[in-house]
């Protein structure tokens, strides 16, 4: 039997502001470690700014307990998708819950801002809850090591991904 528990009545999740950054690099220091400098995600995101309208921290009163990034990048040069992550989600309070707030309350802005496409690398296991699925094979591709099965999509826009194929790349400032 699964049980799922219910968010705490008092979090507040909105967009991440500048003065929430030191916060924000404790947590992910906290939840990833030093080798979370070495995905290859943070090697698309190497330059761009630090926050997009597009993420989101959740809080319990003061305290930032997840954060979720996203950044703008293209697909062979063609804007109008997100790259999701990393999700951070203080090391005591995973399992409540706060991580799938954070990326559903992404994915409604991303939508409602009119994007057409959400990429990520991580588990189906965990991201397919959310409707990403595996990419076509060799359709999407990003730089440095990375399994491409591992690189998933979520479509904002029905068929959306029908537009995009080829490497993924930071949108320029």
């Amino acid at each position: 039997m699964t049980m799922t528990r219910a968010l705490a009545p008092n979090l507040a999740i909105r967009a991440v502001e500048p003065s929430d950054l030191p916060a924000i690099s404790a947590l992910h220091k906290a939840a990833f470690g030093p080798g979370r400098f070495a995905r290859t995600a943070y090697r698309v995101r190497e330059g761009t700014a630090e926050t997009t309208p597009h993420c989101r921290a959740a809080f319990l009163g003061d305290r930032l307990v997840a954060a979720l990034r996203m950044t703008e990048v293209t697909v062979a040069g063609r804007p109008g998708a997100l790259l999701l992550g990393p999700v951070a989600v203080a090391p005591d309070l995973k399992g409540n819950g706060y991580g799938r707030a954070l990326i559903k309350s992404a994915i409604d802005a991303a939508r409602g801002a009119g994007k057409s496409l959400v990429v990520l690398v991580g588990d189906v296991s965990y991201y397919g809850r959310f409707g990403f699925a595996s990419a076509l094979p060799n359709r999407l591709s990003l730089p440095g090591p990375v399994d491409p099965a591992r690189i998933l999509v979520l479509e904002l826009q029905p068929e959306s991904l029908a537009g995009f194929a080829g490497p993924i790349t930071a949108s320029p400032s």
